[in-house]
């Protein structure tokens, strides 16, 4: 029996851990052949790719490297991104503000870009786009202004892309995560700040939940879209978060 994905071409970025190297496995598991990139190279995958996705040349040369290899480019797993440091407001230096807008929403930018192009001009055409949002996609967390407008920012470039996206069989959704398991929300079972002032542990869930729904999304038909999905720890502190 032909797996969900038989025969697509899968991009997935921030490939190397947690989500990402997830995503890989799932996608794999379904038959997708399976360009992995991350910023260190040794991405798991059909084709291992190692690009800074803020780099717009680098993307470029990413898409390059899929298409010369592949020949076309069927999903992109929108993955790569950043938490940044926590600090109070007044206190976050420009610096680290212009790191993480650069990391989460110019890379999420660049890479979206050169595969829309690359499936605008493919035959047969389109192709679908998942760009990781998160639940600070809606409310945000304490300490993050950073990864909390990113996110908000990653929502409108989502709908731009599934509007703009339509007229070339283009289609764009986003999976919007609560406190999967990585390296990045380790800090989540010791614990974190909350709204009320208090510093508290946050249940978490295993990243494959988080691949599951992705590929749930990827093996779609191209006339049907997940626009919006929200996959969470059942008691992360979410609904009624402030």
């Amino acid at each position: 029996m032909a797996g969900r994905l038989e025969g697509k071409v899968c991009v997935v970025t921030g490939a190397m851990g947690g989500i990402g190297a997830a995503t890989v496995e799932a996608f794999g598991r379904e038959g997708a052949t399976v360009a992995g990139v991350d910023l260190r190279d040794g991405s798991p995958g059909d084709l291992a790719l190692a690009a800074d996705v803020t780099d717009d040349a680098a993307v470029r040369s990413m898409y390059e490297q899929v298409r010369e290899r592949f020949g076309r480019v069927d999903v992109l797993f929108n993955n790569a991104g950043a938490f940044g440091r926590s600090a109070p407001f007044e206190d976050v230096a420009f610096e680290d503000w212009q790191a993480i807008v650069a990391t989460n929403l110019i890379g999420a930018f660049a890479c979206a870009q050169e595969a829309y192009r690359a499936m605008k001009d493919q035959s047969p055409r389109g192709g679908r786009i998942i760009n990781n949002g998160s639940i600070s996609a809606h409310t945000p967390r304490p300490f993050a202004v950073g990864y909390t407008a990113t996110k908000h920012a990653m929502t409108g470039l989502t709908k731009q892309i599934a509007l703009e996206g339509r007229a070339h069989d283009i289609a764009c959704g986003q999976i919007d995560i609560g406190n999967a398991a990585t390296e990045m929300t380790a800090a989540m079972e010791r614990g974190v700040p909350q709204t009320d002032g208090s510093i508290a542990a946050e249940a978490t869930m295993n990243a494959r939940n988080v691949a599951d729904a992705v590929l749930y999304m990827a093996g779609l038909p191209l006339d049907a879209n997940v626009l919006f999905m929200t996959v969470m720890a059942t008691k992360m502190p979410y609904v009624g978060r402030g």
